[in-house]
């Protein structure tokens, strides 16, 4: 079931639900969040960012290529967050079905030039393309750097980005922060700047970020245009935190299969939740 990131958006789009890209780090992380996309039978996008791929080693994706090949639900395997060119064609080599340049911080003009220079070599190869317009809020090292602050998608330049590009999916920004939210600011969403840019380009839109919003937005923007949403804080919070409950202070537990399962069950409590709150639970039956 391994397949594109267009060929699982465009079906979310038409169905009006968001499928999760959840980011993992590690072999265990994986394995849960495969078993809780096949128990929930709803699709699942990967999301591994460059840092992410430098740990786990271009070895890890082969088996994370492998087990998605068997999966009873459609897999895609996605690089979030490719800065350059040359990382996009490394992620092509290693076996991603889908890659997102980020050109956010870049003018306008640059932006649009190196994600359609990705676009169009991504796609001679089945490869499947998001690029970015606005930026998200970050306080954490995964933010795009120097994105402190939410610059919001203009729906003009969104449309100029698109059809210039050729892009698959479209991160937008619209109130979102990557890691957790700041405590000074009021997490919201602009839900009439989602519609707005949502009837203006059609193709599926992206999230970024979404820890401290509010439930009843998030579900919102699945249902009225978001067909991606990016999840790494939540589930690694979660995963973390029960590790260190089973370690405590005893030094006698060390073994990863002593410690690991609590781990992946307190994720996959996390991550079924995002599930269902983004309309994806039972959505595989429709691939």
């Amino acid at each position: 079931m391994l397949t594109t990131g267009k060929a699982i958006l465009d079906v979310a789009n038409e169905h009006s639900f968001a499928v999760p890209a959840f980011n993992i780090s590690d072999w265990a992380m994986f394995k849960g969040i495969v078993e809780i996309s096949e128990e929930t039978n709803a699709p699942l996008i990967v999301g591994i960012h460059p840092d992410e791929v430098r740990h786990i080693g271009r070895e890890m994706i082969t088996g994370i290529i492998e087990r998605s090949h068997n999966s009873s639900v459609p897999i895609a395997i996605h690089w979030d967050h490719g800065a350059t060119y040359e990382q996009i064609l490394q992620a092509i080599q290693y076996g991603f079905t889908s890659v997102m340049i980020d050109g956010s911080l870049k003018p306008f003009e640059e932006n649009i030039a190196i994600t359609k220079k990705v676009t169009d070599s991504a796609h001679v190869l089945g490869v499947s393309v998001e690029g970015e317009l606005g930026t998200i809020g970050g306080n954490d090292s995964y933010a795009e750097a120097g994105a402190a602050e939410i610059i919001y998608t203009d729906p003009d330049d969104a449309v100029t980005f698109v059809e210039q590009t050729g892009v698959d999916s479209l991160a937008v920004a619209i109130g979102t922060f990557h890691g957790l939210y700041p405590a000074h600011l009021k997490p919201e969403l602009k839900l009439d700047l989602l519609k707005e840019i949502k009837n203006r380009v059609q193709i599926p839109l992206v999230l970024h970020g979404g820890s401290g919003n509010p439930d009843d937005e998030i579900r919102e923007a699945a249902r009225i245009g978001i067909n991606k949403i990016n999840i790494s804080t939540d589930i690694k919070i979660a995963y973390h935190n029960k590790m260190r409950e089973v370690l405590g202070n005893d030094q006698k537990v060390r073994e990863p299969n002593a410690i690991q399962p609590a781990c992946i069950e307190a994720m996959k409590v996390v991550a079924a939740q995002k599930i269902e709150l983004f309309g994806a639970a039972g959505k595989a039956s429709l691939y």
